[in-house]
Order: structure tokens, then C-alpha cells, then sequence
């Protein structure tokens, strides 16, 4: 029987954070600092109890380990996108590049790496959230096929919704507000992700993402360009006909 999944309604009260590890350790003290930022914590230690905790209650952010004992992280983020949009910060071992890589690859919208500072995630739990919340007074975006409405957080090209993880979004949002305009990795990592710091790995993997869902042919992109030796440049060129 599949399990019916609702988002909170905006009466709802503190932001409610899903935090999935089976070291009951790792578990208590970031559900323990989150709790004591005023979150709303709920805790599973498998995949399964994870889904069936988001269907219960579905979370405004998962805090969740890549490493779990028979479902791993990747496919629990897989299933939960399936079921509606979620924020995902995902904890994983340093010095697994290739595993940080697939997490962001399935949607995760940041990680940290073990062993980690509590308050630093905590930090990113925010930061995450805060870019969650709806924009004002800002107008909607529109070129090269590309809308985009930051109050509304929707997305569309030729008229079609496209599905985009939240640092997605507001990727796109930032590349169209500056249209010709070359941004390095470092300029995205901090006016996207509104970090000084961070795996610059983490902006290559979603504009490669973002490349797969609004361009005609992600290999040879007309939109997101490579700026070589700078970074990346959107580029809207010509209206199609009829837009």
C-alpha cells in the first residue's frame, strides 16, 4: 500500500528537521542542537522507519547519513523526491568524494562531512531553510525560454514546470538575473549557497544537473556557458519564436 505524503501547512509551527543515522550517538547530539535552535526533530535510524516517518510528518529538511544499513541514503533520497520536494543535507565520511559527488548527483542540496562540528550543521540546517522560505517583491524572471517566479519558486521552460531541487532553483534565478555576466565557482558558492567556504565540487555537480533540465542538448550547452579560467555565464541569446 503506498504511503500518502502531505507537506505541512503554513500554520505549522517550528520547521520541522527529519535527522536519519544509525549511530544513535552521531543521532542524539545533532537532534540534541537542532532541538535546542527551536526546531521540531523527529529521528530514524533505517530507511524504512525514515519514509515512514516523513509519511507521518512530512519534514521541511532531512538531515541524513549516506551510510545506512540496508537502504542507503542515495535511495532514500530518491524515494522521498519522489513523493514531493524536500530539503536534503546529507552527512557523509570525509574523504568519499565520489559518494559527496552522488548525493549531490540524486538532489542533495548540501553535505557535511564526518566528523563534523554540531553547530556547523546547524548553521547549514538554516542556511538551507532560510532559502526556503518565499521571496518578496521580486518580479519574475524571464529569457532564452526560461521563466522563473521567486515568490511562487516555480520554474518553466517553453511552458513546462521543471523540477528543480532548491539550490537548483535558485541557481537558475541568480544565472538569469545576470544575464552575460561570468561568475566564478567561489562568486556562486557564496551569492547561491551563501558560503565563504566550502567544496567548490558542490557548484560543478549542479550546474551539470541544472545543464540536463533546461538545455536542448546538455552537452553542448546554449544557455549555461563555460567560461574558461572564470566560471560559468548564462547567456539567453535570441528568443525563441513565438516567445
Amino acid at each position: 500500500m503506498q504511503q500518502s505524503y502531505e507537506s505541512p501547512s503554513p500554520s505549522a509551527g517550528s520547521a520541522r528537521v527529519l535527522v536519519v543515522d544509525d549511530d544513535p550517538t552521531v543521532a542524539e547530539v545533532v537532534a540534541g542542537y537542532l532541538d535546542r535552535a527551536g526546531y521540531v526533530v523527529d529521528r530514524a535510524d533505517d530507511g524504512p522507519t525514515a519514509l515512514t516517518r516523513a509519511a507521518a510528518h512530512w519534514p521541511d529538511l532531512v538531515v541524513l547519513d549516506l551510510m545506512l544499513p540496508g537502504m542507503d541514503g542515495l535511495e532514500v533520497c530518491r524515494r522521498m523526491r519522489g513523493h514531493g520536494p524536500v530539503p536534503v543535507i546529507m552527512l557523509t565520511a570525509r574523504g568519499d568524494e565520489d559518494d559527496r559527488i552522488l548525493g549531490l548527483e540524486v538532489g542533495a542540496d548540501d553535505y557535511v562531512t564526518k566528523p563534523f562540528s554540531p553547530r556547523e550543521l546547524v548553521l547549514r540546517v538554516e542556511s538551507v531553510l532560510r532559502r526556503t522560505r518565499p521571496a518578496t517583491g521580486t518580479r519574475v524572471l524571464s529569457a532564452g525560454g526560461l521563466t522563473v517566479d521567486p515568490v511562487a519558486r516555480r520554474a518553466t521552460r517553453d511552458g513546462t514546470e521543471l523540477a528543480l531541487t532548491l539550490r537548483e532553483f535558485d541557481l537558475l534565478a541568480f544565472l538569469l538575473r545576470h544575464p552575460g555576466r561570468a561568475f566564478g565557482r567561489e562568486d556562486l558558492m557564496r551569492e547561491v549557497w551563501g558560503w565563504d567556504f566550502g567544496d567548490l565540487s558542490t557548484v560543478t555537480v549542479h550546474v551539470r544537473r541544472l545543464r540536463g533540465k533546461v538545455e536542448d542538448d546538455p552537452a553542448h550547452p546554449r544557455l549555461i556557458q563555460t567560461v574558461w579560467g572564470v566560471g560559468y555565464r548564462f547567456e539567453p541569446g535570441l528568443d525563441r519564436a513565438g516567445e
